[in-house]
């Protein structure tokens, strides 16, 4: 009987799975082929725009495998493809000491980072990943170079964007992970999360920060 009642469970629990599964590859189908049509809107290119639709089904149904297998503190709202948490009612604050103390002992290729962004009066927070690592100054595979007090020191962003980095951990990883906004330091609207971001929220590991974890073959 203890046996039957197990294999029920199981079956549930599958079938929940396959539901959030499914529901997540709609989500991130819909949007990301929303953000495809509204670039070929105002920049189009044609063999671009192929080539992003031919790896898109891989994308998708990877990122959403990974959540669905994942061990994330963090609400799911499944039919939106979203994380939700409580928000801070002001931006991650910026402390230089202990930037350079975190980085300076930690820094390495492919550990997953924090970023506050800021685009005139909105702030939001980003995750990036370390792709270079020198002695007085990382690089981050979107956004650029970063000495190691957290200042941006390149010029790929535009002049209307800034970004400052952050130090990993729960505090931080949350409102990038969520999509929290701030504008002139009150609470905004969250945004969408790219699929991109959304594949690397579900590589962090919330017990050792230091550590990324690797992603599962689906």
């Amino acid at each position: 009987m203890r046996q039957q009642s197990s294999q029920q469970a199981d079956l549930f629990a599958l079938d929940q799975q396959r539901v959030l599964y499914a529901e997540l590859c709609n989500a991130f189908y819909a949007r990301e082929l929303h953000r495809l049509s509204q670039q070929c809107a105002t920049q189009p290119d044609p063999k671009r725009v192929s080539r992003l639709l031919d790896s898109l089904p891989y994308y998708v149904e990877r990122a959403a495998f990974h959540i669905v297998h994942g061990h994330c503190p963090l609400t799911l709202d499944g039919q939106n493809g979203s994380w939700i948490a409580k928000q801070s009612t002001k931006p991650p604050s910026i402390d230089s000491q202990t930037n350079h103390a975190f980085y300076s002992a930690n820094a390495h290729v492919g550990i997953l980072v924090p970023l506050l962004v800021t685009q005139g009066h909105l702030q939001f927070v980003t995750i990036d990943t370390l792709d270079q690592v020198s002695s007085n100054r990382v690089h981050c595979n979107q956004a650029g170079w970063f000495d190691l007090d957290g200042y941006y020191k390149d010029s790929r962003l535009s002049g209307a964007q800034h970004a400052q980095l952050l130090v990993p951990n729960k505090k931080n990883f949350t409102p990038a992970c969520c999509g929290h906004r701030w504008q002139q330091n009150k609470v905004s609207s969250p945004r969408t999360l790219s699929l991109r971001e959304m594949l690397l929220t579900t590589r962090i590991n919330w017990k050792n920060f230091k550590q990324p974890l690797p992603m599962k073959d689906s």
